[in-house]
């Protein structure tokens, strides 16, 4: 559903993870606890919204590195057979 409206899968998960991110910030503004309390758990949701998203940049960077190096084979292989077909029925054909 997501590719049909133009999204990828890491945009679905950018909003999710923002979404989360809003949504929590919200309850932790509402809830009944001191300033200090709050500025604290609003610290470290931060910190771990931080650590989620480079560990997702991370997982983004390694399945692009895949995909290249999967495309470069394809390619590869694609030009090696085009030349053995090419070497097999020689330039006049």
């Amino acid at each position: 559903m997501a590719n049909q409206q133009g999204i990828g899968a890491g945009g679905v998960v950018f909003a999710f993870m923002a979404g989360a991110a809003v949504g929590a910030a919200v309850a932790l503004l509402l809830a009944p606890a001191t300033g200090e309390e709050t500025r604290e758990r609003l610290g470290q949701r931060a910190r771990e919204g931080r650590d989620r998203a480079a560990e997702a940049a991370r997982q983004g960077r390694e399945t692009i590195n895949r995909q290249r190096e999967k495309v470069t084979t394809a390619f590869d292989r694609a030009r090696e057979q085009f030349q053995a077909a090419t070497r097999e029925t020689g330039p006049d054909a």
